[in-house]
């Protein structure tokens, strides 16, 4: 099983802006901002995307993540089997609120999250999301 975490963006650590004021995003607004984050994944990769389910947790046990992907990459489902139980993509709504300023800068770190994790999906590691200027 493959979990890769998105640990803060811009080479911000959440952990060293959990003592700023938290940038006011109700859950309604965060959950839209997810949608819209997936919404952007262009849908031929979007279609690609199988048995995950996307969830909103508050934060994680390590608080500078700001996302998480726990599961099966689709280049290593070989031996994946049929009925199994989906993978998992946990986004964490305070770290995420805390490290940014403005309602806009949620949104594009949703964005980013979003992406991060979903190239786990799909097999990309962390450092090949660095080079392609995802991380």
């Amino acid at each position: 099983m493959h979990a890769g975490g998105h640990a803060g963006g811009s080479g911000r650590s959440a952990v060293a802006l959990y003592d700023r004021s938290v940038t006011p995003i109700s859950d309604d607004r965060f959950e839209q901002l997810v949608e819209e984050a997936l919404d952007a994944i262009p849908a031929e990769l979007r279609g690609l995307i199988d048995n995950v389910a996307i969830l909103i947790e508050r934060r994680a046990d390590d608080p500078s993540l700001l996302g998480l992907y726990d599961g099966v990459p689709l280049t290593d489902r070989h031996d994946y089997g049929g009925m199994v139980f989906p993978d998992r993509i946990f986004l964490y709504q305070d770290p995420i609120c805390a490290m940014c300023t403005t309602a806009d800068e949620v949104r594009d770190e949703v964005l980013v999250t979003v992406v991060h994790e979903i190239a786990h999906h799909f097999g990309i590691d962390d450092d090949r999301l660095h080079e392609l200027g995802w991380g």
